[in-house]
C-alpha cells in the first residue's frame, strides 16, 4: 500500500523559506519519478516540480524557477521541495504525487503553505 506523508508547511512571511518533505513507503521509491503539486483556493491543482528516479533530471513550473529546488534521498525514501523567496502567490496546499507512471500512483494528504505578512 502506497503511503505519501508530507510535512514542513506553515506560515511564512514574503521572502522567507520553507522546506517540504514527503516520506514515501509501499513501493520501490528509487525506481520512480516523483512530483510536487499545489492547489490554491479556487484554482486547479498544478504541477510544481518533478524529479526523476536518480535525481538527474528535474522540471519546474515557470513561476517557481530559480526559487524552488526539488531533491530526493533514495536511502530515506524521501523527496523534498526547498522553497526560497516565497511570494503570496505561492500560498496553496502542496501535495506529493507518485510513483509517477505506476498503477500505484497516489496523492499525499497535503501540507498547507501560507505566505503572508
Amino acid at each position: 500500500q502506497v503511503q505519501l506523508v508530507e510535512s514542513g508547511g506553515g506560515l511564512v512571511q514574503p521572502g522567507g523559506s520553507l522546506r517540504l518533505s514527503c516520506a514515501a513507503s509501499g513501493f520501490i521509491f528509487s525506481a520512480f519519478t516523483m512530483n510536487w503539486y499545489r492547489q490554491a483556493p479556487g484554482k486547479e491543482r498544478e504541477l510544481v516540480a518533478t524529479i526523476t528516479s536518480a535525481g538527474g533530471t528535474t522540471y519546474y513550473l515557470d513561476s517557481v524557477k530559480g526559487r524552488f529546488t526539488i531533491s530526493r534521498d533514495n536511502a530515506k525514501n524521501t523527496v523534498y521541495l526547498q522553497m526560497n523567496k516565497l511570494e503570496a502567490e505561492d500560498t496553496a496546499v502542496y501535495y506529493c504525487y507518485g510513483p509517477y507512471g505506476s498503477v500505484l500512483s497516489s496523492w499525499g494528504q497535503g501540507t498547507q503553505v501560507t505566505v503572508s505578512s
